[in-house]
């Protein structure tokens, strides 16, 4: 058991329930924030200055810390303009890197480090059942941050950590991710799939995502894993339980490709890939999915 984690993130979706669940299970959670108003100072949930865009980082942070978490981020789900393209880029490896830079320069107690990663690093398939094991890749943006933010985390390993990559799927959560922004045309009667709604998306649900990380964390594993529930959903189907979910009919066409790309630019590609992702491995070490299948999820989320 930790008894000291550091999460970077800790504000965002993910990063505020598990530094919840941490705080429950007895653990003292440091967390960075650029905003110093957001420091708060308790006895067992501190929180520290950064910058990684100017070098700054509060080394008072990692004193004790036992596992870092990195979640930090910018939403993928927006239009990628070159600016915004960097700043994903820049807002996943500068913290990484700044990180990796000062604890090499410090005597520290740092054995585990766990990175967010994203299923995006695989290729778009209808029919390919993906596992960590698969070393196929697409030529675009996306899968070129991705494997970017696994390299820069692979190097923690250089200083005597074990390193673990969780390959996250499209997140369903209430607060935030892609079910809000699924629902919210669906309640005005707008709601419709997306291209020919055949792709398949690996989803998770929130509590899943949450307690995989705390899985990882408690049994120091190490390795890669994909966060993904057991049963992936083809984007019709899913659009179709929502609107019975919020018992709202479904009556406009599917929106086409070339309206998402119209309207998205790069980034209207990404909902219109299929991606089938395995998460056997997760199973097979021993964590039990609390929502397996989309309909209890959504179940759970909706109502």
């Amino acid at each position: 058991m930790k008894n000291v984690v550091l999460i970077t993130g800790a504000t965002g979706m993910i990063g505020s329930k598990l530094a919840s669940l941490c705080l429950d299970e007895g653990m003292t959670v440091h967390y960075f924030t650029r905003d110093k108003n957001k420091i708060v100072s308790t006895d067992n949930f501190c929180g520290f200055y950064w910058n990684p865009q100017n070098n700054e980082m509060d080394m008072a942070a990692f004193e004790g810390v036992e596992a870092i978490i990195h979640l930090a981020g910018a939403p993928i789900a927006k239009r990628w303009t070159s600016s915004y393209k960097q700043e994903i880029i820049d807002s996943r490896i500068q913290p990484i890197r700044l990180m990796y830079e000062n604890l090499a320069q410090i005597p520290h107690s740092v054995d585990h480090f766990i990175t967010a990663s994203g299923i995006n690093i695989y290729p778009d398939s209808a029919t390919k059942l993906y596992t960590e094991e698969d070393m196929e890749r697409s030529d675009n943006f996306i899968t070129s941050v991705v494997e970017q933010w696994e390299a820069e985390g692979g190097r923690f390993k250089e200083l005597g950590m074990e390193v673990s990559k969780i390959r996250t799927g499209m997140v369903l959560a209430r607060e935030g991710g892609v079910l809000p922004t699924l629902s919210k045309p669906i309640k005005f009667g707008l709601g419709s799939p997306l291209g020919s709604g055949e792709q398949w998306q690996s989803w998770i649900h929130i509590d899943d995502i949450v307690g995989i990380y705390m899985f990882v964390l408690q049994n120091t594993m190490e390795g890669i894993y994909n966060a993904v529930a057991p049963n992936p959903v083809k984007n019709k189907r899913l659009v179709h339980l929502i609107a019975e979910k919020l018992n709202k009919p479904l009556w406009l066409p599917a929106v086409p490709s070339f309206v998402l790309k119209t309207v998205l630019g790069e980034m209207g590609s990404l909902p219109l890939e299929s991606q089938l992702i395995s998460s056997n491995k997760l199973k097979k070490v021993g964590y039990v999915f609390k929502y397996p299948n989309v309909e209890p999820a959504l179940d759970d989320l909706l109502t």
